[in-house]
């Protein structure tokens, strides 16, 4: 700031009489438009920290649903494989051993949810992010085990990605809202 804030007072005092230089002055200076908009995380389009969140958000949910299958294996005795997260083996609607690998992944799409509050913090984007996830998903398994084409996958998926929007969307909004002094009457 101190570099800025002489190098615009050199252009002033006719130190750097160049219009090359006086541009580069205003481009510097605090109120000009560049370094308005860097120091307003809302007013500029950060694709960095989009990036950040996706990746963050995406590697959270396999840690989630690791973990829950880890539980899944000492509680039910539940094999340990990556075919639970990635393919349509072990997702059946219709037996209770399905059951167990569905609510798993209906758990960490509600533990997503408070990853959302968390990292996204926006009630505006719980919507885009969850869809991200579950389209990175999609591809994922695509690319592991083939496309998804059990009814099964689609339905519990489809289930916990609305789940994940809603409750995201609900603590994102509770957590915008606690910002909000009231009075004490």
């Amino acid at each position: 700031m101190a570099i800025q804030r002489s190098n615009i007072a050199n252009n002033s005092n006719g130190g750097g009489s160049s219009s090359n230089g006086d541009s580069r002055a205003r481009d510097l200076s605090p109120m000009s438009p560049r370094s308005a908009n860097t120091s307003s995380s809302n007013a500029q389009f950060n694709p960095r920290l989009i990036l950040s969140q996706i990746v963050s958000l995406q590697s959270f949910h396999y840690l989630v649903l690791g973990i829950i299958f880890q539980i899944n294996h000492v509680l039910f005795a539940t094999s340990i494989t990556i075919d639970r997260i990635f393919t349509t083996k072990y997702l059946d609607v219709w037996s209770a051993e399905g059951w167990i690998d569905n609510a798993a992944i209906l758990m960490s799409s509600l533990i997503g949810a408070v990853l959302l509050a968390i990292i996204v913090e926006k009630s505006k984007k719980c919507l885009d992010f969850s869809v991200t996830l579950f389209l990175i998903h999609i591809v994922t398994c695509s690319i592991y085990g083939g496309f998804p084409s059990t009814w099964d996958w689609w339905i519990i998926h489809t289930m916990g990605m609305i789940a994940m929007v809603v409750l995201g969307e609900y603590l994102c909004s509770k957590k915008e809202l606690s910002d909000i002094p009231l009075l004490q009457l």
